[in-house]
């Protein structure tokens, strides 16, 4: 990764901090963090789009409608992935967040695996919950270790680029999806996408250190923990959280219907439902 992100700054704050040796002095250090935490949340969307270039063959062998792959591809995995982040986040901002990551990219990466051996409807609906569970301890808690590894001056560049991850998630989810269900089946794309996704887990575990809370802001981090009607009252308080919230929101539903309007357009059974 290039060395640009930290170029000509100064994160001026000491190697150590009460006594601990801050892992993150060297630019090589921070840009191999960056460039990990990139590549989980980029294997993140690899896990959670491929069931939508699947479905269709999961559809004809598991005799499945409609209303169940909506379920599968929408409101099960929303539902799960939004109600585990919030609690997920909070248990980041005591714990240790490198171990989350680790945990969680452990997480779906083996329920992604199991999708491929289901028998069932419930089976299948079963791992993608625990897919949607992994998939909420991803992100929380590696938006706070890019924070206390960049100074402010150059977050939103750290951010931007991790956010790179989506979009390389979804191509190589949709592009390994659709060879892999071609040649060798549904079942074998998802254990192929989701072992791999087991062993970054341990290279996050073993290689990615936990950074000290507040160093490049040089402030002392207090143990103390504010409620959350406090923080959920501080964010609504600000108009740019809530337009961030809502815009967000109904760019998700937009995806999730143009994933449904995808499968009724390529699928025939389906437009003779629909009419």
């Amino acid at each position: 990764m290039s060395e640009n992100i930290d170029a000509g700054v100064s994160l001026d704050t000491p190697s150590h901090s009460s006594g601990v040796t801050n892992p993150y002095e060297s630019a090589r250090a921070r840009n191999y963090a960056l460039g990990l935490l990139t590549l989980v949340y980029a294997f993140n969307f690899i896990d959670r789009q491929l069931l939508a270039i699947l479905q269709e063959s999961i559809k004809l062998e598991l005799s499945l409608s409609d209303s169940q792959l909506g379920l599968l591809t929408g409101f099960a995995f929303a539902v799960f992935y939004v109600t585990a982040g919030i609690p997920i986040a909070r248990w980041a901002d005591r714990a240790n967040r490198r171990n989350i990551v680790a945990i969680s990219v452990g997480l779906w990466s083996l329920m992604t695996a199991v999708s491929g051996a289901v028998q069932n409807y419930a089976q299948l609906l079963v791992a993608r919950i625990g897919v949607g569970v992994g998939e909420a301890g991803g992100s929380p808690p590696s938006h706070s270790i890019i924070s206390d590894i960049f100074p402010p001056n150059r977050r939103a560049t750290a951010i931007s680029f991790y956010s790179t991850g989506v979009n390389l998630g979804i191509l190589f989810g949709f592009l390994l999806g659709g060879w892999l269900n071609e040649y060798f089946g549904w079942r074998v794309a998802f254990v192929v996408v989701g072992v791999p996704g087991l062993l970054l887990a341990i290279i996050v575990r073993w290689t990615l250190a936990e950074p000290i809370r507040g160093l490049t802001e040089q402030r002392q981090v207090s143990d103390q923990q504010h409620s959350f009607l406090d923080v959920v009252s501080l964010l609504w308080s600000r108009v740019s959280f809530r337009h961030i919230a809502m815009g967000g929101g109904t760019e998700r539903l937009r995806r999730l219907q143009h994933q449904q309007l995808d499968s009724l357009l390529h699928d025939p059974q389906s437009r003779d439902d629909y009419r």
